[in-house]
C-alpha cells in the first residue's frame, strides 16, 4: 500500500549517531556533542525537583489542558490562558498549524534555508511551498511579501533564524506585519528567544492585539534545557487558538514535561546565567573567526554558523575524529559552513583549537 503521494518525496528526520556508538566506532573516550543546540548546562534544579514529585504519578494520564502550567505561563507572559496552546515540542505546534490551515489548494511562504519542519509539514498537507532565499543570512521580507497571494495561508518567520542565527529587528517586523493581508497567519518562531540580547528584537507579545493574525512559538527545549521532555507552546489571539485546538492530539504533553516546565518558569536566575555564558561563548567564537578571517553570521541564538573554507562534510569528519560532533552545513543549505552549538567554556576552547588546526591545514594546502 502506498501512502500519500507527497510523502514519497520526503525523507524522515535522521538524528545523529548516539554518542556511545561514535565512541566505539572511533575508539574515543570522550565525545562532545555540539550539533543540536541543546543547553550545555542542563536544566534548572527546580525543574528536576518538579520531575521527582511526578514520578509516583506515572500511571495517571496528564492533564490534557495543562491547567497548572497554563496558569503559570499566562501570568508570566501577561496573556489570557485561552491564548496558549501546548505541544510536544514547539514543532508539534508547527504541525498543528499546518494541519489546521494548509491543503492542496493553498500555499505557504517561508525563508530558505530555515527550520525544515515548516516545509516538511506543509508538503505532507499537500500545500505549495514558496521558499524565498535569505540575503546574507537574513529574511528577505520584501520578497516574502511579493510571494503572498490569495491562496497563501501561513507565512513563517524564524526569529532568530535557524541555521544562521540572524534576527528580524522590530522596525522591520512591524513594517512587514502592516503589509501582510489580515487573513494570512504569520508565525514568529522564537525557539531561541531567551538567548536574544539585541535591543531592537521585537517583543511580539506586545503586538498580539494589533495583529490578530500573529502566532508566536516558543519552547522549553533550548535555554530551559528540557529537550528530552518535548514541550513547547504557541501564543495567539483566543480565536486562533480555539480554531486550531481540534487539530491537537489529546494528552500530547506528559505529566513530567508539564511539571518540569513549571519548575523551569520559576528559575529566572538559571536562564539569566545561561544567557550570559552563551553570549561570552559567542564572543569567543567571533574573536577566533576574526583572527582566522572566517565568514560567520552574528548570532542571537546559542549556535554559530561558520564558513570553514572547504567542504562542510570534510570539516565535520575532521572534528568528529577529534571527539566533537557539529552540524555540517551541507544538509542546511550552506555547503562550506558548519553550525556549532555554543558549549561550556572549556568545550568552546577545545573545539576552537581543533578548528584552528583544521583551517590552518586548509590554508596551507591552498598556498
Amino acid at each position: 500500500m502506498q501512502p500519500k503521494q507527497q510523502l514519497l518525496s520526503l525523507k524522515p528526520y535522521k538524528p545523529g549517531k548516539p554518542v556511545e556508538e561514535v565512541k566505539r566506532e572511533l575508539g574515543l573516550e570522550k565525545i562532545v556533542k555540539l550539533a543540536s543546540n541543546e543547553n550545555p548546562y542542563g536544566c534548572s534544579d527546580l525543574a528536576k525537583e518538579k520531575i521527582n514529585e511526578e514520578l509516583s504519578q506515572l500511571h495517571v494520564y496528564p492533564d490534557g489542558y495543562s491547567a497548572e502550567l497554563r496558569e503559570k505561563l499566562s501570568n508570566q507572559l501577561q496573556v489570557k490562558q485561552e491564548q496558549i496552546i501546548f505541544g510536544n515540542g514547539s514543532d508539534e505546534v508547527v504541525q498543528i498549524l499546518c494541519r489546521a490551515y494548509l491543503s492542496p489548494e493553498t500555499n505557504t511562504v517561508m525563508a530558505a534555508p530555515t527550520f525544515p519542519q515548516y516545509r516538511h509539514n506543509a508538503v505532507i498537507e499537500g500545500a505549495e511551498v514558496k521558499e524565498v532565499q535569505l540575503v546574507e543570512g537574513n529574511h528577505d521580507l520584501d520578497a516574502m511579501l511579493q510571494a503572498i497571494d490569495q491562496d497563501t495561508r501561513i507565512v513563517w518567520l524564524c526569529n532568530p533564524n535557524n541555521p544562521t542565527g540572524n534576527y528580524i529587528p522590530e522596525s522591520e517586523f512591524v513594517s512587514f506585519m502592516e503589509k501582510v493581508p489580515s487573513d494570512v497567519v504569520v508565525v514568529s518562531d522564537e525557539a531561541y528567544y531567551e538567548y536574544v540580547s539585541a535591543a531592537d528584537y521585537p517583543n511580539t507579545l506586545d503586538y498580539l492585539d494589533k495583529y490578530p493574525n500573529l502566532v508566536i512559538l516558543r519552547t522549553f527545549s533550548k535555554a530551559h534545557g528540557l529537550a528530552a521532555l518535548r514541550i513547547g507552546y504557541g501564543v495567539a489571539k483566543s480565536s486562533i487558538i480555539q480554531s486550531i485546538e481540534p487539530a491537537r492530539e489529546p494528552f500530547n504533553t506528559s505529566r513530567i514535561a508539564q511539571a518540569a516546565a513549571i519548575g523551569a518558569l520559576e528559575d529566572d536566575t538559571f536562564i539569566r546565567e545561561c544567557k550570559e555564558k552563551n553570549r561570552k561563548g559567542l564572543e569567543t567564537f567571533y574573536a577566533f573567526c576574526d583572527e582566522k578571517g572566517l565568514l560567520y553570521y552574528p548570532s542571537e541564538a546559542n549556535f554559530i554558523l561558520i564558513d570553514v573554507k572547504s567542504d562542510a562534510d570534510q570539516a565535520f569528519d575532521y572534528l568528529l575524529r577529534k571527539g566533537y560532533i557539529v552540524r555540517s552545513g551541507s544538509a542546511l543549505g550552506f555547503p562550506t559552513m558548519i553550525r556549532v552549538t555554543i558549549g561550556e567554556e572549556e568545550q568552546n576552547k577545545e573545539i576552537i583549537e581543533h578548528l584552528g588546526a583544521y583551517i590552518d591545514s586548509i590554508v596551507e594546502k591552498v598556498n
